[in-house]
This record gives structure tokens, sequence and C-alpha cells, in this order.
């Protein structure tokens, strides 16, 4: 099921990392960049893939900070949780105390949590070579974007796969029924409903590891259902 259409066409991560490599002057991201990533028409069943989820301490990634980060490796028909990593980390913007009753994290495990810099190697490594999978690409591609952007004077790039937006469009195309336009308006793309559609079981919230496991599970419904392991990758990523 493709999940870009003609009007924008399907990016080549492959060739940009290239360009980036050599553009960029930060090592690290140097580094991160020279390792490359996989060809557009690589099929999904031979992409490696990593679900990311992010808890922040709101949605304004110029004013807001990461707090906690979720990755867990799978493929099609495998999710290597012995593999995954989760962090909790020091946002340089203060915690509000409604965004801990959300995510959980207090400020006693911010307060002894490093800095995203000191973690910036661990987590490069992780993701290097994968197409990243989340829900709500809004959230976690401005927030690594702006927290590199900081503290290396460039901001982090990445081929990603967004979930939700894959479901409004499995949704667009499913609801060809006239008489379930009507309905259309009223679909949730939150996380736990869009997983609900598909019977996969419920998790509680907020939390960056549980998040990204329930990613990952999600994608691996819609490709089963909606998709094919066939499919090249650069008509799913973004």
């Amino acid at each position: 099921m493709p999940g870009n259409s003609k009007k924008n066409e399907p990016a080549d991560w492959a060739a940009k990392f290239e360009t980036l490599a050599e553009k960029s002057r930060q090592p690290l991201l140097r580094d991160y960049y020279a390792r490359g990533a996989v060809a557009p028409d690589t099929p999904l069943e031979q992409v490696p893939l990593m679900a990311l989820d992010l808890e922040t301490t709101g949605l304004d990634s110029r004013r807001h900070g990461i707090v906690s980060i979720g990755l867990v490796p799978f493929n099609l028909k495998r999710i290597q949780t012995s593999r995954s990593h989760y962090w909790v980390v020091r946002p340089r913007r203060e915690v509000e105390e409604r965004s801990i009753t959300i995510h959980r994290i207090t400020h006693e495990q911010i307060e002894s949590a490093p800095d995203l810099e000191s973690l910036a190697e661990a987590l490069l490594d992780a993701i290097a070579g994968q197409v990243l999978v989340v829900h709500y690409q809004a959230i976690e591609r401005p927030f690594l974007y702006r927290a590199f952007e900081r503290r290396f004077g460039e901001g982090l790039l990445f081929p990603l796969i967004d979930t939700l937006q894959m479901e409004k469009r499995i949704r667009g195309r499913v609801s060809l029924n006239p008489l379930t336009w009507l309905a259309r308006g009223r679909h949730s793309w939150r996380l736990a409903d869009c997983r609900r559609r598909y019977g996969l079981p419920e998790y509680a919230p907020h939390h960056a590891l549980t998040d990204a496991l329930a990613t990952a599970e999600l994608f691996q419904a819609q490709v089963a259902y909606h998709g094919s392991p066939d499919d090249r990758v650069e008509h799913w990523w973004l």
C-alpha cells in the first residue's frame, strides 16, 4: 500500500545520507550519515526497522524537551525486545507538574538522568542503518532535530515511517462505502485506538519503551492487513 502520493515524490534517503555525510561538520552526525540508509527499492521484509517513541515535557519542540527515549528493533515477523533501549533524559527545559502526571517520570529521576549530549553516541549507534517507525512524526522528528541542533549545532535527520499517517491513508482506502463516510470524522488516531482496530492488546500509555513496542506491533499489523512484505520501503517512508 503506497504511503506517498504521486504529488509528493518518495524520498531517496540513501542519496540524502551520502550528501549529509559530505556536508556535516559534526563528527558524530557525519559518522552516523556515513553508515548509510537502505535503498528506496528495498522490500519491507528486508528493511531493518526501529520503533521509536519519545516522552516530552510538552508538544512544542521549540519550548519543550525530551524526558525519555524508547527504541525497539523489529522486522515484519519478529520484535527483538532483548535489543531494546530505554533512556531517561534530563531536558534543558523546566519540567512542569502536569507533564509528570502524564509520563510519570519524577523530578528525582530527571535530576539524576544524563543530558542527551552524553547519550547521543549510543542513540546514533542504535539507529544507524535503521528505518525508524513512529506514531505521529510531528513529535519525534522535530524534537530530535532541535535537541541535536541545540547541542551540536546541527539537527538530526533520519528516514521514518509514521503509523498514524499510514492509518489515515488506510481508513481512507477502506471507507469507500458511502454509508461509512459519515463516520470517518469520528476516527481516532491515538495509538491505542489504532491498535484496537487490529485486535491488538491495550498497554498503559506514555511510557517510551512500551509505546515503541506498541508502535512496532501496529506497523506489523498494518502491513499484514493492508500492505505486502514486497512493498518498496520508499512507498511507506517519509
